[in-house]
């Protein structure tokens, strides 16, 4: 189930609910068990909540499992498929102009973006204000990136980070993995990205052989954190998951900072010369993207914390708590 909350009109996400469970019974519950169901998006979107890995279903198994096809009055659905929404992405609402007023032919975006550049020609560019875009994995960028990248990388959310995280009135230059030019900026035009002015010709390693400065991210263990955490007055935990998320369960005075927020300078200017950063979110992903936006604001005494939330869960040393208020 989509969520009710994205319209730009008059009316509000219970009234838009009402209608979709007017929908839901008149249309699809009427429909035969076998006729075969085929979702519009993935595990993890934010277009709705609870959305499952499968690509394909049934009516009948929906019927079954779905939380939204259950017996219920309306006004027990709308409150099921309203409460605990996040935060819609940014870009929602620009995607929503562009489909509105018209947008650039991919053939023209993709011709622009697949311009190979030289070193010389890509620091060129970057004298002027653009956006170094890092799209690698992000094992590897941590290990040696271009000053000043923003790492998002294609093996997670990347549309939806990058719409959430990156402005769209910027130029972006791209580093990427060789041959992996292309998808990159079709995957960032999907979601209405069209000025991206080239790619690095030869990736890092051309940055690299040409003997230009590279940055990195210093990777530690969680038992390193563990060991750190008593011994250091300095040391800040930003955990950088959903508030749910850090409500659930997370390292006692660890400073929550959404991902979704970093866009915001304010959040970012509470950081310290003399603080030892620690960064972390629940795997890998979101952790090396704030840790990358966060060296761009020049904030480098930072950690990066492999594993995630869930190797911090298991050392025994490192205080939990819960956030009780937020849970319920």
């Amino acid at each position: 189930m989509g969520r009710p909350d994205l319209s730009s009109g008059n009316m509000t996400s219970a009234e838009l609910a009402g209608i979709m469970y007017n929908t839901i019974q008149t249309k699809l519950m009427p429909l035969a068990d076998d006729i075969l169901v085929y979702p519009a998006h993935g595990a993890g979107s934010s277009c709705g909540k609870n959305l499952g890995p499968n690509t394909f279903s049934t009516m009948g198994e929906q019927k079954q499992t779905n939380y939204a096809l259950q017996p219920q009055t309306k006004e027990a659905f709308i409150k099921a498929v309203t409460d605990g929404l996040g935060t819609a992405p940014k870009y929602f609402a620009v995607n929503a102009q562009i489909n509105m007023h018209g947008y650039d032919s991919l053939n023209d975006v993709k011709q622009k973006g697949l311009t190979p550049l030289s070193v010389g020609a890509f620091k060129k560019l970057m004298q002027d204000d653009v956006i170094i875009l890092d799209t690698r994995h992000a094992t590897i960028f941590t290990q040696g990136f271009i000053p000043g990248s923003i790492f998002i990388g294609l093996e997670g959310r990347f549309a939806e980070w990058a719409g959430s995280l990156l402005p769209f009135t910027k130029s972006i230059i791209l580093v990427t993995e060789k041959g992996k030019e292309e998808e990159t900026i079709i995957r960032l035009s999907r979601v209405g990205f069209d000025k991206m002015q080239g790619y690095l010709k030869g990736g890092f390693e051309a940055w690299q052989n040409a003997g230009e400065k590279v940055d990195m991210i210093i990777d530690i263990e969680a038992d390193e954190l563990a060991m750190d955490i008593p011994h250091d007055p300095n040391l800040i935990v930003v955990d950088v998951r959903r508030q749910t998320e850090y409500a659930d369960g997370h390292i006692k005075d660890a400073q929550n900072l959404p991902l979704s927020e970093m866009t915001d300078v304010i959040h970012l200017s509470q950081f310290e010369d003399n603080q030892n950063i620690y960064v972390h979110c629940a795997g890998g992903y979101r952790r090396v993207i704030a840790a990358s936006i966060l060296k761009k604001e020049g904030i480098h005494n930072l950690r990066n914390v492999l594993g995630g939330w869930a190797k911090i869960k298991e050392e025994k040393s490192i205080k939990i708590e819960k956030d009780v208020s937020v849970l319920n």
